[in-house]
């Protein structure tokens, strides 16, 4: 069976939910899984994931856009040390980062919090530098003010090694992914590259480099065809990887493989873990 890596999915706070997902996603093949934040909410439920599955989940923290119009985003900061008071995620404890997120910004929705959105995503920015770690970042209808942020408050030493994050669910044109793979970012797709009316996506996905693609299934969201309206999970990842490969003219192997290698690339290695325990 081919061994598949999910690099973005949220996971209910429900332990015994979050269990059957896991269980799930094991048995078609997805043994490591990114457990992402992005609101007290999420961060508390991809923290207790991480914990509970060591194995095959590992741990992003961070504050997303939406949560740029709440009074007091984050915890109480720690200290003089952070130049971004009022903004900080959760203490993980045992548990390592492997990044920072999700964060980024999103004009779709919520136009009227720009500003807000701004500065919340340049703090993440700077807290992800000085942990030396990559950013998720999400961004929609915000290509200018991203790239902008990016320059301004990304970490040059992870641009320079490739490792300043990922723009995940990526769902923008040709000319916005080409400027961020300039400044050394990977680009993540989802299922929305399976759906009927996504051939530019598709021809985007086809022209990414080798060694700046990888996969994820964003959910509960975004279910790819051919599972398309029902709640999205790890367990579905596949068909997103079976779809690129078609895009891209190789196999389904060579797709599992070449993604494996480039999220260890950006978020570091999984641990080996008690896998069976989970599926038993």
């Amino acid at each position: 069976m081919l061994t598949w890596t999910d690099t973005h999915a949220h996971f209910p706070a429900d332990p015994a939910a979050a269990a059957a997902i896991v269980r799930r996603a094991l048995a078609a093949g997805v043994s490591r899984i990114l457990a992402v934040g992005g609101s007290p909410e999420l961060n508390g439920a991809a923290i207790a994931a991480a914990r509970a599955f060591p194995g095959c989940v590992r741990l992003a923290l961070g504050l997303d856009r939406d949560q740029a119009a709440a009074e007091d985003p984050g915890l109480p900061d720690p200290g003089p040390r952070s130049p971004d008071p009022g903004v900080r995620i959760p203490d993980s404890g045992d548990v390592p980062l492997a990044a920072i997120g999700e964060t980024g910004l999103d004009y779709h929705y919520r136009p009227d919090t720009r500003t807000a959105q701004r500065d919340l995503f340049a703090a993440m920015l700077r807290l992800a530098g000085r942990r030396g770690l990559p950013a998720v970042i999400h961004t929609r209808d915000a290509d200018a003010d991203t790239l902008q942020i990016l320059g301004e408050a990304g970490s040059p030493s992870l641009a320079a090694a490739a490792r300043l994050g990922v723009v995940h669910c990526f769902t923008g044109e040709a000319a916005f992914a080409s400027a961020l793979l300039d400044r050394g970012l990977y680009l993540g797709f989802s299922g929305i590259v399976t759906f009927r009316n996504a051939d530019a996506l598709r021809q985007v996905a086809r022209l990414v480099p080798d060694d700046r693609l990888l996969i994820e299934t964003d959910s509960p969201f975004l279910a790819p065809v051919p599972v398309r309206g029902r709640p999205n999970e790890p367990a579905f990842l596949g068909h997103v990887a079976a779809c690129l490969a078609r895009v891209r003219g190789v196999s389904a192997e060579w797709i599992a493989d070449l993604t494996a290698r480039n999220a260890e690339r950006l978020f570091g290695p999984w641990s080996a873990g008690p896998a069976d325990r989970i599926v038993r």
